[in-house]
């Protein structure tokens, strides 16, 4: 693989293309069915609380003797291998069931266009189309580090002036016809905590970048701009397109497709305003496969060279991403985005994010005597979290009880193969923890 490193701009790229993938269109439906016309305030709430987790990520970072990402600072501050080899197996299962779902929204944003047909070539044109995506991005991949990040930046590009301009030129038609809702009369109630912890998972994908140390230029000064520029990046849009979409779409469209929420939204500003709003989820969604691809391929090398995963992943003496995890992770991906809709997936993903946001942010607060490491901000990202991760469960319960089972399901099964591997001898090794 190419040896050229990626500077601020491919690293914010990447960060916002992790965070702004299909989430913004699926988790947006469901945030309005809480708070309706507060649902900016949802999104401002959980923007916080993803800001409070990456102030814990970067001075963790800045103190490790092994910088990295969650893996590397668990095993700092703990001491323990086990706990920090089960944190990232978990993290892996996520990042795959993440990108399965974007490459699951690609295929169904692509099938909505009139000029595809439902088979191709025999086959279901949606689970086709998803693994070709996949497939794309791993070519792409495996070409190298620069062109991840030049293809990173256009796709980023394209999607954010599209979502741009739908959002400016909605406030200002929504104001200029006086049907602006704010709905600040629920900011001051419980709907919005919860609806933050709904919308989490659009929030997720800053954190590879702190996987991704060896292709970046400069990484402890890069990475530490880039996230916090990319989190109030996505909230400012997330804010923009939720004012828009609740002021300008009927409130019974929006519950029953998110999708076609945002398109009926622009149809009032612009021409063909379901084809540019479905052209903008295609690139958010394969700008999100490509970034974490690239960001969960650097990831596993990492927890290869810490031996947390088989050698028969890849070797992590590989220039760059070896290029057999980057196939293997792409098999996985594929196969799990041709199973099904994927709700236990990701919404088990989404779990997972809140614990290690938590956990980092729980790690940054005992370093909090340290110096430049304030205790406050780190315990906002720990309460946050703490209580997303119980609202999420709650709202599972009640709104979809065969996920919240599933979900129960594969936790199990996960954490029983974890403790499996990890009670090999093999990992009973050096640690070097913090002073």
């Amino acid at each position: 693989m190419a040896t050229e490193k990626l500077g601020l701009k491919e690293c914010v790229s990447i960060a916002l293309g992790g965070m702004i993938g299909g989430g913004i269109f699926a988790v947006l439906g469901v945030v309005a069915q809480i708070v309706q016309a507060a649902t900016w305030f949802a999104f401002v709430l959980a923007g916080i609380v993803a800001l409070c987790a990456a102030y814990s990520y970067n001075k963790l970072n800045s103190i490790s003797k092994n910088p990295g990402g969650s893996v590397s600072m668990i095993q700092c501050c703990t001491g323990n291998t086990k706990l920090a080899g089960m944190a990232g197996w978990t993290l892996l299962f996520g990042y795959i069931g993440s990108m399965a779902m974007y490459a699951y929204a690609f295929g169904s944003y692509t099938v909505g266009f009139d000029v595809i047909l439902d088979t191709l070539a025999g086959l279901p044109a949606r689970p086709l189309i998803s693994v070709l995506v996949v497939a794309a991005f791993l070519r792409l991949n495996l070409a190298g580090a620069r062109a991840t990040g030049s293809a990173e930046n256009l796709m980023v590009g394209i999607k954010v002036l599209i979502l741009l301009a739908f959002g400016i030129g909605g406030v200002w038609l929504a104001l200029s016809e006086q049907k602006l809702e704010l709905g600040l009369e629920q900011t001051a109630s419980f709907g919005p905590i919860m609806a933050a912890a709904v919308s989490f998972v659009a929030f997720q994908g800053w954190q590879l970048l702190f996987y991704d140390r060896e292709g970046i230029k400069d990484p402890d000064n890069t990475i530490r701009k880039a996230v916090y520029i990319a989190i109030v990046s996505a909230v400012g849009i997330y804010i923009l397109v939720a004012l828009t979409t609740l002021s300008l779409a009927p409130m019974e469209v929006i519950r029953e497709d998110p999708e076609r929420a945002l398109a009926v939204a622009a149809e009032p500003l612009i021409p063909y305003g379901f084809t540019i709003i479905s052209l903008a989820a295609l690139f958010s969604t394969g700008s999100a496969i490509n970034a974490t691809l690239f960001s969960s391929g650097y990831f596993a090398k990492g927890m290869l060279s810490d031996h947390l995963l088989p050698d028969q992943l890849g070797s992590p003496k590989a220039e760059g991403i070896p290029n057999r995890t980057l196939i293997i992770l792409s098999i996985i991906t594929a196969a799990f985005t041709v199973y099904g809709s994927l709700d236990a997936i990701t919404s088990f993903a989404s779990l997972t994010f809140i614990i290690i946001f938590g956990a980092m942010s729980y790690l940054a607060f005992r370093q909090r005597h340290r110096p430049r490491i304030s205790g406050l901000i780190p315990a906002v990202g720990m309460t946050g979290t703490a209580a997303f991760f119980v609202l999420m469960f709650w709202h599972l319960y009640n709104a979809e009880p065969e996920t919240f089972y599933s979900v129960l399901i594969i936790a199990v099964l996960v954490i029983t193969v974890e403790l499996l591997y990890f009670e090999r001898d093999i990992l009973k090794r050096k640690i070097i923890p913090l002073d």
